[in-house]
């Protein structure tokens, strides 16, 4: 007998060690090589979910790896699923008998017996057909498996591969949207729910099936106890609990701005952590919300809101319009979409007017004036049509003088130079040459995208250091000091003194702020487009208010449309993390100057004011010879109109003196009008202005001279003409030519 087992026992056992060297031999899933596709998920800076993209097969799945699943939900898995998984090595051949039994005894299949291991097979070969045939060659590949992966591997593909319901795949997704929170903060009772589902993820639809999915927990939560997994207690409270399900929404929170990375990262999968405040862009969305309901009745339909971090650069907040939802142009992303700057580009000007010499108490003329120009003659006017006279650049740029900036661009170099400027703070959208722009680039005749100017923004609140803007926390970032700093914290100065701009704001505008902010506003032709910007030493706020159709608002100006919403953002910001203001610089100082000259006092007499210069270009004292004999400022002759009309806030206090030649400066010599034959005849004309007398005569042998009410007038034909002043008392004179042309 004892040889008849062994010659009976050796054929055995060779075929025993075939069929366990055949097993090895056994390739595993090729899908279990590849992992699958992982859901593109963006959250906020802290973690909160923006949105969840669908991954192949229209499901969403993100891989949270073992060390992060929780103990607990891996226990509530065992037990659900496969008791005995740290034991067998990829079937369980008792429970393989019990199912048969069970079979047999109830004439039909009453429960599986596939081990977790055997399930990842399947769930690897989803297509393959199901059978007798299929269930042997699972069970062989998941034999193989065990062999060529570690437990843990195996356990946490699986828990990143079971389907869930409601295209949930894996566990982590699965938390999220059923319970609105990471596994880690589930309880056991949701733990023990969660864990449930796969069995049969469309019958425990909770949504559908509330019963029988609670039904299937109670079974999980059982197991749990008699595996040891959970005591008495903690099953007592797990089973009596009640269940929050979050409700079967898609997040979908900071719409333009999700739009805006997925259009710069088409093919991004798995986990993006952007740099985005998620309570901060809500506050930011209903502030602009409230803002342009309020607006409604003068045409103002919609608007958007950037804040920036300072330090990093990081992209805080982006709304792009007021309902992503509204229908026409809700999905418009106002944050991005070039807009007419209006004065926003002014502050860079005055930048570079300092970093050449100039300082807070230079003095520009803000009288009429006119530039010639590749496109014609170039002939700004102040917002509300009037003229200042003597500005100090202090003034002229805390109220936004159009005239003035003009003036300061024309004696730094002109277009070409503001340009260079903006293209090196970011800004992409100055592609036309410089003479296109001309002049007039420093009050708005170009384009800018709110993202963009934002950050050019940003560049002045780091006194001069430039970064480029980023929306993702990953992404590598870079510094570079493009600005002279003292230079630049006489900008942040200026634009953070609100008396100083009363002149053409008011002492309440909302441009005042409790504590330090400087900001600039921006209002465009027509009140097409409004902005404000402002910053302090942490944060950058833009916002731009207007209609994606083009179509002008109704009187709504930068202070009145757009600062509104920049004073709540920036309210929001302090009251949250608090803001601070800089200190001063120890090249800057401080010196009595004459209001109205600019000039150091040679005493501190009660008239002069305070002003901040780098100590390097300090303006030049006072002379004898800047006052008459009745102590009145002298002024160039080029101010005796203005200080004899209404505009003239200096009173008695200055005069203007025949200190200068008679010089013609208007029109400008050699420039070339062109007659537009559907204007009215009184509009073809010219006004001709002069300086170096106090009465002037003017004549020209092929133009008609009209006097009007405010000015005198040549009335233009086509050809080339002569046109001559003269000073009566002196016999002085001076000449200038223009040609006119016909369209």
């Amino acid at each position: 007998m004892k040889a008849l087992i062994r010659r009976c026992l050796a054929p055995l056992l060779v075929l025993a060690f075939v069929a366990w060297f055949a097993i090895g031999l056994v390739p595993i899933p090729r899908a279990l090589l590849a992992p699958p596709k992982p859901s593109l998920e963006l959250t906020d800076r802290t973690g909160k979910p923006l949105r969840v993209l669908l991954a192949d097969n229209n499901r969403f799945a993100r891989k949270v790896p073992l060390q992060d699943i929780p103990q607990r939900f891996v226990d509530a898995t065992l037990a659900a699923e496969d008791k005995r998984f740290w034991q067998h090595e990829g079937v369980d051949f008792s429970a393989n008998i019990r199912a048969a039994l069970n079979a047999i005894t109830h004439r039909k299949i009453v429960s599986g017996a596939s081990t977790i291991t055997q399930q990842l097979v399947k769930i690897a070969e989803r297509k393959r057909e199901r059978g007798l045939r299929a269930k042997v060659v699972e069970t062989v590949q998941a034999l193989s498996l065990e062999r060529k992966w570690t437990k843990t591997q195996i356990l946490e593909a699986y828990l990143n591969r079971l389907d869930y319901g409601n295209s949930q795949i894996g566990c982590g997704t699965a938390a999220q949207f059923y319970f609105g929170k990471p596994l880690a903060d589930l309880s056991i009772a949701e733990t023990a729910f969660l864990a449930g589902l796969p069995q049969a993820p469309s019958r425990f639809n909770p949504y559908v099936h509330l019963v029988r999915s609670r039904k299937r927990q109670a079974i999980v939560l059982r197991r749990m106890r008699e595996n040891a997994f959970i005591a008495d207690d903690e099953f007592s409270r797990a089973i009596s609990e009640n269940l929050h399900l979050a409700q079967p929404r898609r997040v979908f929170e900071a719409p333009h701005f999700v739009d805006f990375i997925l259009r710069e990262k088409p093919d991004a999968t798995g986990d993006l952590r952007t740099t985005l405040d998620l309570e901060l862009t809500r506050a930011a969305e209903e502030f602009l919300r409230e803002r342009i309901a309020r607006l409604n009745e003068h045409h103002v339909q919609n608007g958007a809101v950037v804040v920036i971090d300072n330090h990093s650069g990081d992209v805080l907040a982006l709304v792009g319009s007021e309902n992503y939802f509204a229908p026409g142009a809700g999905q418009v992303n106002g944050a991005w979409s070039p807009r007419s700057a209006g004065s926003t580009f002014k502050p860079f000007t005055y930048l570079l007017a300092f970093e050449r010499g100039a300082t807070p108490a230079s003095v520009v003329a803000d009288l009429p004036a006119e530039f010639a120009t590749a496109t014609g003659i170039y002939r700004p006017e102040n917002y509300n049509h009037r003229c200042y006279g003597p500005m100090r650049y202090r003034l002229a740029l805390a109220n936004s003088l159009n005239i003035s900036a003009v003036k300061v661009l024309a004696s730094i170099g002109g277009a070409g130079t503001l340009q260079e400027c903006l293209r090196a703070c970011g800004l992409t959208t100055l592609s036309r040459s410089a003479e296109e722009y001309g002049l007039g680039l420093t009050i708005g005749n170009a384009e800018a995208r709110l993202l963009e100017m934002t950050n050019a923004y940003a560049c002045l609140a780091r006194l001069g250091e430039f970064r480029p803007f980023r929306v993702l926390q990953n992404s590598p970032t870079t510094a570079a000091q493009i600005f002279e700093p003292n230079a630049a914290f006489l900008i942040a100065d200026i634009l953070s003194d609100n008396d100083t701009r009363t002149l053409a704001f008011g002492p309440h505008s909302s441009l005042r702020f409790d504590f330090p902010v400087a900001c600039k506003t921006g209002t465009s032709t027509d009140y097409r487009d409004n902005w404000a910007l402002g910053f302090t030493p942490e944060f950058t706020v833009g916002v731009w208010v207007g209609n994606f159709d083009g179509t002008p608002m109704e009187n709504v100006s930068g202070v009145t449309g757009a600062a509104p919403i920049l004073h709540d953002v920036f309210t929001f910001l302090h009251d949250r993390y608090g803001t601070s203001w800089y200190a001063t610089p120890p090249e800057i100082v401080e010196k009595i100057i004459h209001p109205v000259t600019g000039k150091l006092l040679a005493n501190q007499a009660a008239t002069g004011i305070r002003e901040k210069f780098i100590a390097g270009d300090l303006p030049p004292r006072e002379e004898q010879d800047d006052y008459d004999s009745a102590g009145r400022v002298r002024l160039r002759n080029e101010y005796r109109d203005w200080l004899a009309s209404g505009a003239n806030w200096l009173g008695a206090r200055a005069v203007a003196e025949d200190n200068g030649a008679l010089r013609v400066i208007a029109p400008v010599a050699g420039t070339t009008y062109l007659l537009d034959p559907d204007l009215p005849v009184s509009s073809q004309r010219i006004r001709l202005i002069a300086t170096g007398a106090p009465q002037v005569k003017w004549q020209s042998d092929s133009l008609v001279i009209q006097n009007a009410s405010d000015g005198v007038y040549a009335i233009l034909t086509e050809g080339r003409h002569d046109i001559r002043v003269l000073n009566p008392a002196t016999g002085q004179s001076a000449s200038s030519s223009v040609s006119v042309k016909s369209l």
